[in-house]
């Protein structure tokens, strides 16, 4: 049964951005919230001595830190912790098993090389069907203010990227029941690059590509009518282009709440099979990016 949010912490800045963000997650979803830490989630630079005591009282330090500012911006919210033992991605995903959503921090390379998808929440997310939230600290709303934490805020829109030629309906009901708690405007983004053998047909039918950006919009259309009609409140927005899928899913997330993309469930010791334009969102978009694992 998915009854919690649950959050790794580790007393790093993305942690922390990672922990308000699944605090308002579990506001918004009316479930408790479960603050996590697995030893190995240390970054070097906040890694204590050696000393199990001394780790252990810093382990706890860092738990106890974060669910206290947690309830003083959210009084009304379930709070639990726990400390892990064993590998952490092992840990992280047995933790995730009967939770809705699994939290993580996303550490910036800079503005112009991305962010760095550290090989534990790699290793978690080959581990686990649960949906993976990626947070940065870029535009983290962090206050001390609990009245303001408190307010409804104001949600911009959700961007889904939506690959037309298979079937995504777990990536679509999470995209669509996101947007239906925030009430906030939905974005499918398709994008499709068209065949080397194609570069040469518009100079003997300038409109292929646009017949081909076209027939994208109506495979895209057809495919979210269902999700339309299963919520109608929510307000959907389609874009398709000709073009990289990745570099276009990049682009539209500028400004959004959350980025919503697939992987496929490789059920293989190879681990998690991230596409390239999962791949490109993790890497290069600012806002949260939820991946939601699909056949």
């Amino acid at each position: 049964m998915e009854h919690h949010v649950t959050v790794g912490v580790d007393g790093s800045p993305e942690s922390r951005a990672a922990a308000r963000w699944a605090a308002r997650e579990a506001l918004l979803r009316r479930v408790p919230l479960r603050l996590v830490h697995a030893e190995d989630l240390l970054l070097p630079p906040l890694a204590p001595s050696g000393d199990p005591e001394v780790r252990e009282r810093w382990t706890d330090e860092v738990l106890t830190g974060a669910a206290e500012e947690l309830r003083r911006r959210h009084r009304q919210l379930d709070i639990v912790t726990r400390c892990l033992s064993g590998r952490p991605s092992a840990a992280l995903a047995a933790e995730a098993a009967d939770a809705a959503l699994l939290v993580l921090g996303s550490r910036s390379l800079g503005r112009l090389v991305g962010f760095i998808i550290g090989s534990v929440s790699l290793s978690t997310l080959a581990a686990t069907e649960t949906p993976v939230v990626l947070v940065r600290t870029a535009g983290d709303p962090a206050t001390d203010d609990p009245v303001v934490a408190e307010a409804r805020p104001a949600y911009g829109e959700i961007v889904v990227g939506v690959d037309v030629r298979q079937a995504c309906d777990r990536v679509l009901a999470f995209a669509f029941e996101e947007a239906a708690r925030r009430d906030c405007t939905l974005r499918a983004v398709h994008g499709r690059k068209l065949p080397s053998v194609m570069g040469y047909v518009p100079v003997l039918d300038p409109d292929a590509p646009r017949e081909a950006e076209r027939s994208a919009a109506r495979m895209l259309a057809d495919m979210l009518l269902p999700w339309r009609h299963k919520f109608p409140g929510v307000r959907v927005e389609e874009k398709t282009s000709i073009g990289s899928a990745g570099r276009e899913l990049v682009q539209a997330t500028a400004g959004a709440d959350l980025v919503v993309v697939g992987r496929h469930v490789r059920r293989s010791p190879l681990g998690a099979h991230l596409g390239p334009v999962a791949h490109a969102v993790l890497h290069h978009a600012a806002a949260p990016v939820a991946v939601v694992a699909h056949d």
